[in-house]
């Protein structure tokens, strides 16, 4: 297969290819665009600030025009109009706490809103940050699979002419057609990687018609930062973790509710102004009267019972969905501590390690080639590919646990004593 096809292949596949190189940063940066995840929650949110405003203005001055067209008869005489009209002011002054708890209730589902958004803003950036990887390591993947299929190609080509001639066995030559057919199969699922990939991230930038084609390669110098005590940072997750604090805001909201519907027992106290016109003249009939008007409830039968039932069921709910939120945080910051370590302490060194062996594999090999004694020059370069890529993959694995913990962690780091660095 010929080289330059398979590059003018993969050009193809990428479509629409943005011009100027993407950066982390600047990909990381649209994590507040308006993604469909991030308008949901923005949307969950605006109903929220809007129940707020509509719970607000149950306090507010309310005007009424009335009125009945109507005949009345008096004993002994005719039917006669008796129409009313009148414009009612009404303005409550005290419901014992009844308003005051369902503001309250309001104003920490507005709180659970917004500390769901920023849930939302950083599992965004977490899921940017993977995407972004997923393409860097597709381009390094393709590279080692296309030189893997270059090899392969060329001991195949090789090999023919001996197999033609009798210089080599059928079954040698039968393997050597096998790893070139491995060779171009994953070279093939490369190719559809280095598009896959990038849509996934087109995706997670909110720009479905313009695929980035060119990344930057990140420092990714936080990678080497001190790691915390487990049992602190694992106190501070459970503190200030966005979904704990959003299943908090929500439980004081029930709990608002529940004093809302105590209250419902509770009498209100109204100020109302009134001015009416009358077709028939009464001396009972003021045109202008103003006053207190009291609401005592005396049996409600069992609405407020139900109200009350309700959001205690609600709040046992909360309880036990913070109690198991806590148990997952537990294993989830435990088992990301545990990667970070392991990625630093064993990983990283592994990588390293071959490299180095690599590295002196591929000088050996070179004089070896220089000297015409062995012809694995070009299988050595490849194998130093693949070493740098596993090393990419133990870098961008601890980016993203380092990512993990902070999302857990309500984007903030706190300074902790007993670090480990």
């Amino acid at each position: 297969m010929n080289h330059a096809w398979m590059v003018l292949a993969a050009w193809a596949l990428v479509s629409v290819a943005v011009a100027e190189p993407l950066t982390l940063e600047a990909a990381l940066a649209t994590a507040t665009a308006p993604h469909p995840t991030w308008r949901i929650a923005e949307s969950d949110l605006a109903l929220a600030q809007a129940e707020r405003q509509r719970v607000d203005s149950e306090r507010d001055i309310r005007v009424v025009l009335d009125g009945s067209l109507r005949s009345g008869q008096r004993p002994g005489g005719d039917w006669k109009p008796d129409n009313i009209a009148r414009l009612v002011v009404r303005k409550p002054l005290f419901d014992f706490g009844r308003s005051e708890q369902a503001r309250a209730a309001s104003g920490q589902e507005v709180i659970a809103g917004q500390l769901a958004l920023f849930g939302v803003e950083s599992l965004r950036r977490l899921d940017i940050m993977a995407r972004y990887f997923d393409v860097l390591l597709a381009d390094r993947r393709y590279a080692v699979d296309n030189e893997f299929m270059a090899v392969a190609f060329v001991a195949q080509d090789q090999a023919r002419e001996r197999f033609e001639v009798g210089q080599l066995s059928r079954p040698r030559w039968l393997e050597l057609q096998a790893q070139f057919q491995d060779a171009r199969e994953r070279l093939n699922a490369s190719l559809q990687a280095l598009r896959s990939t990038r849509q996934k991230l087109a995706h997670a930038l909110n720009r479905s018609d313009a695929v980035a084609d060119d990344l930057v390669e990140p420092g990714l110098a936080d990678n080497d930062r001190a790691l915390p005590d487990y049992a602190a940072l694992l106190a501070w997750v459970h503190e200030h973790n966005p979904r704990v604090r959003v299943l908090r805001a929500r439980l004081a909201a029930v709990d608002a509710r529940l004093a809302v519907a105590a209250a419902e027992r509770y009498p209100t106290l109204d100020a109302e102004v009134v001015g009416a016109g009358y077709s028939r003249e009464s001396v009972t009939r003021d045109e202008l009267s103003a006053g207190l008007v009291f609401s005592i409830p005396l049996y409600q039968g069992g609405r407020v019972d139900a109200l009350s039932a309700r959001e205690r069921a609600a709040r046992a709910a909360l309880l036990a969905e913070i109690d198991q939120t806590r148990f997952e945080l537990a294993d989830t910051v435990l088992t990301t501590v545990q990667e970070i370590e392991w990625l630093r302490d064993s990983a990283r060194v592994a990588a390293d390690t071959q490299i180095e062996y690599r590295d002196w594999a591929l000088e050996r090999a070179r004089a070896e080639y220089e000297l015409e004694l062995k012809t694995n020059l070009g299988t050595n370069m490849v194998e130093t590919q693949v070493a740098q890529l596993r090393r990419k993959q133990v870098e961008y694995r601890l980016a993203l646990a380092w990512a993990r913990l902070e999302a857990m962690a309500g984007g903030t780091w706190p300074v902790i004593t007993g670090a480990t660095p």
